[in-house]
């Protein structure tokens, strides 16, 4: 039986037809804006989001890191959430090739970030403090269940932002999910904030690569910074073609991920030594703790991996399952057999 792999939605791998459009794309020199396939990719993105421009980068983490440069400074701040993935898991790099202050803020379980703690965290004019210039969020939130953030939420927080000239930045690596899960879409998500990113690689299905989307000027402004960060790639259509496909076709199919997710929680639920709060399964990604006294997480692991059953733990005893396109019914079935088997017999 081949692998089931629920680590992470960027295991999932190029579809039939991003393989087909990939050996049939036009190429060009993206550096000199002349790839045709990655400037269709540009207007796509932008279309689909209501925004004036897009710029394509190689990974989310070099979108979220153009974007904060774009938007700071050196010295300046930007406030996110503690639990942010541009916090935790980007490298520092705002910090270390930005020179960006980061103010972290505690990111409740549903991703959002209290209102007045935002409020409170924003620097007064002073020759002690970093001005405050951005405020990031994350939708849908990884660290927090997978959870989407809702319109009025963002809505409020980029009200906060105006009132302070400051500007509001979403990394939206799974927005896509987050629009689904809301019954929304992505442009209603993000239609106040400056600025998205959103990975075509998590969830989509594509190769490699995210968009950055936001006014011209600021797209214009990004490319500068894509280039100095080593992002500037030539025939880089190729990827680009696979990514029309992944906001074509695969944001359409997006519910059966979510739909899987849902099925495997709470079938695992079911099984005395695994807590999981099922209500907080909005999307495609599940958390749960081991509470048994004779399992531990090594056996757990071990035991799985030998029925070709991947995921991680995040922390002691807490485990990470992401759905995917690279999953089917028949799998989540299989998964929640196999827990059953080995916990039964614990």
């Amino acid at each position: 039986m081949h692998t089931i792999d629920l680590r992470s939605d960027t295991v999932t791998l190029p579809t039939k037809e991003m393989r087909e459009a990939i050996s049939n794309a036009e190429l060009g020199d993206d550096v000199f804006q002349e790839d045709p396939t990655i400037n269709n990719l540009e207007k796509l993105a932008a279309k689909k989001f209501n925004k004036e421009a897009a710029i394509f980068l190689p990974s989310g983490t070099m979108a979220n890191l153009v974007a904060v440069l774009t938007h700071c400074n050196r010295g300046d701040e930007v406030i996110l959430g503690d639990q942010s993935h541009t916090f935790l898991y980007e490298a520092g790099g705002i910090s270390s090739f930005g020179g960006v202050h980061s103010r972290q803020l505690k990111n409740h379980n549903d991703g959002t970030i209290s209102l007045n703690d935002i409020k409170n965290a924003i620097r007064k004019k002073d020759v002690h403090f970093p001005p405050s210039r951005l405020i990031c969020l994350e939708n849908t939130h990884n660290r927090c269940f997978g959870m989407p953030l809702e319109i009025n939420y963002t809505n409020a927080v980029v009200d906060i932002a105006k009132n302070n000239n400051m500007s509001v930045h979403v990394d939206g690596a799974r927005i896509f999910n987050a629009a689904v899960a809301t019954g929304s879409t992505v442009a209603d998500l993000t239609k106040n904030v400056d600025t998205v990113s959103f990975c075509l690689s998590k969830g989509l299905s594509a190769p490699s690569g995210s968009l950055l989307c936001g006014d011209k000027n600021f797209i214009h402004r990004a490319r500068f910074n894509r280039k100095a960060l080593g992002g500037g790639m030539r025939q880089a259509g190729i990827l680009a073609a696979a990514g029309i496909v992944a906001i074509d076709i695969m944001s359409e199919k997006i519910i059966e991920d979510h739909l899987n997710a849902k099925a495997l929680a709470g079938g695992i639920a079911k099984i005395d030594g695994i807590i999981i709060e099922t209500e907080k399964i909005n999307t495609n990604i599940i958390y749960f703790k081991l509470d048994h006294p004779k399992v531990n997480s090594e056996l757990l692991l071990e035991t799985m991996g030998k029925k070709n059953i991947r995921f991680f733990e995040l922390g002691p005893n807490w485990f990470r399952l992401v759905t995917h396109s690279g999953i089917s019914k028949e799998n989540i079935d299989y998964v929640i057999g196999e827990f059953d088997s080995f916990f039964s017999q614990a």
